[in-house]
Formats: structure tokens, C-alpha cells, sequence
């Protein structure tokens, strides 16, 4: 059996995605010359954004410049980050204010969005009026706000990355499944996930859409099988899934292919948030060398 395990959370683009992000590319500008950037991060007070507060002011060349968010409004950003010393920054409602402040002194800006789908399309919009790029990390947001970001993007000339996942580790799992996918016929998505909502879960349904329409039909032997206990089909090429809900451990995904006498295991564990850091600081670097929107952080590596 030969199996490769990558620790650390997902969306390549599937077949909607995979058309939509032909439409952009990367700008091969160089940087901005300012050498510290100044960052605005919307969602504040949530898990994923105190800790991203933590990130950005321990990253070299970066600082941060705001934190917005409806909840904790007054609060020292860096007390809410269990920093050992306050960041004097308080947590704002007023994104406008913020922006205008790091437009005023001509500083390079990017705004990091951990907000909700409904809201991206107009803090992107008032982002790139101020000059500053964006890093947009909501998991639920609809390609059709994607479609539109990037048309906007590419007319306001303004740096975009919508990032399905910021793991870098889940990234490399995705790009593994796409090579494995072309040698083997059979391959079964078990995942575990400490809640029962939104299962299968966004990274099951984004590799198998990686992985379908590449001219492969897997599990032939049983595709039109209903029994409950095979899992379910994700998409039309025949990839099951297998959805655990076990509170305790750690959210897991593993990919399993087979073929004539082997096993190939991909697996890729979330310990915690952390893992997202090192990606969010790759793009929020990334981001400012941009004129246009791309999709998924697997193109900054």
C-alpha cells in the first residue's frame, strides 16, 4: 500500500470554475515600491480573523491598518487576538473610514475579507475605489459573484484573489488528486468534520469537481448502485463520497484511488486555523502585483 499523507483545508476550480478562470491570468507587473502593506481585515472578530490579525502584525513588510467587523466594536484588535500587547487599532463598523485613511497616505493596501457572500461584491467594490487589492476567503460565495468580481476587477484594473481555501496543504492534496486521477479507475472522498452542516463538505465537492470531466468515469463496477451505505455520487463521473461527523477530531479529508494491486491514499488534516496563516500572507504579498482577479491560491504557488 502506498500512501502519502500532507497535514493541514479546500477548490481548484471544477467545471463551472475551471471555464471562468480561463477568462483571467495573472498580471506580470512589478510591485508596488512602498515596502509595507497596509492591511484591512473585515470579519475582525471571528476565529479566522483574530487569528489573522495575529499573522499580519508579526509578518514582515506588512501591518495592520484596520479591523472591521458589526461585533466587539471599541475593542483593542490585538487584545482580541491574545496578542501580549495591545495594536492600539480599534475594532471599526466603518470600512469607508479606514479605507480613506490608507488611500490619504498613499500606502500600499490590501483588504482581507472574512465577511459573508452577500457582502463581498460591494467591500471589493469600495476597496478598489479607495487603491487598495483584496483577498476574499468566503468559502460559500457563488460563482456568479466571481464572474462579476472579475469583470469588475479587469475594468477598475485592481488586484483581486478569491481563495477557495488559503492551506496551502490542501492545495498540494487537490493538485496530487488531479495527477492520481489520470492512473486510476476507482476513487472513494472520506472526510470527517467535527459538525453534521454542509455535508459533503465544501473541499469533498471542490475535488470532485477537480477530478471530473477529465474523461474518466471511476467505480464503474457499482456507478448506478443507490445503497445508502456506498456514499454519495458528487458530480457525473461516478466519484463517492463518505461524510463522518465525529466531534473531537480533527476535520480530515483522504482521497483514495485503487487499481490493479495497490492502494494510492492522499490525506490532509486540519489541526486548527492556523493553517490558513501561511497562505492569507502569501496573497496578501501576491495580491498587490495584480490588475485583475484570479481564483484559487494555487496560482501564487
Amino acid at each position: 500500500m502506498a500512501t502519502l499523507f500532507h497535514s493541514v483545508h479546500t477548490r481548484a476550480a471544477g467545471k463551472i470554475a475551471r471555464r471562468n478562470a480561463a477568462k483571467v491570468f495573472c498580471s506580470t507587473q512589478m510591485p508596488p515600491s512602498q515596502s509595507t502593506i497596509k492591511v484591512v481585515i473585515i470579519g475582525a472578530t471571528k476565529e479566522i480573523g483574530r487569528t489573522a490579525i495575529a499573522a499580519v502584525s508579526k509578518a514582515r513588510g506588512m501591518e495592520l491598518a484596520g479591523a472591521i467587523d458589526s461585533q466587539g466594536i471599541g475593542l483593542d484588535a490585538g487584545e482580541i487576538s491574545g496578542m501580549e500587547e495591545p495594536l492600539e487599532i480599534p475594532v471599526l463598523n466603518d470600512l469607508t473610514m479606514v479605507l480613506g485613511s490608507i488611500a490619504q497616505s498613499r500606502a500600499t493596501g490590501v483588504m482581507v475579507d472574512f465577511s459573508e457572500p452577500s457582502t463581498v461584491y460591494d467591500n471589493v467594490k469600495q476597496a478598489a475605489a479607495f487603491g487598495l487589492s483584496s483577498v476574499v476567503y468566503v468559502p460559500k460565495i457563488e460563482l456568479a459573484t466571481v464572474t462579476e468580481l472579475s469583470a469588475f476587477c479587469e475594468k477598475a484594473s485592481m488586484g483581486c484573489l478569491v481563495a477557495p481555501t488559503l492551506s496551502i496543504g490542501s492545495v498540494l492534496l487537490q493538485q496530487a488528486a488531479i495527477q492520481a486521477s489520470f492512473h486510476y479507475n476507482n476513487v472513494e472522498i472520506v472526510e470527517s468534520r467535527p459538525n453534521p452542516s454542509d455535508l459533503p463538505s465544501q473541499d469533498a465537492m471542490q475535488i470532485a469537481n477537480n477530478i471530473s470531466d477529465l474523461g474518466q468515469i471511476y467505480n464503474r463496477e457499482d456507478m448506478d448502485s443507490d445503497n445508502p451505505a456506498r456514499g454519495q455520487i458528487l458530480g457525473e463521473d461516478g466519484v463517492r463520497v463518505h461524510s463522518m461527523v465525529l466531534p473531537g477530531l480533527a476535520s480530515s479529508t483522504s482521497i483514495n484511488f485503487s487499481g490493479p494491486g495497490e492502494i494510492y491514499t492522499l490525506r490532509h488534516d486540519v489541526i486548527n486555523v492556523q493553517c490558513l496563516m501561511p497562505g492569507l500572507i502569501l496573497a496578501i504579498r501576491k495580491v498587490v502585483r495584480l490588475k485583475n482577479l484570479i481564483y484559487g491560491l494555487e496560482k501564487f504557488l
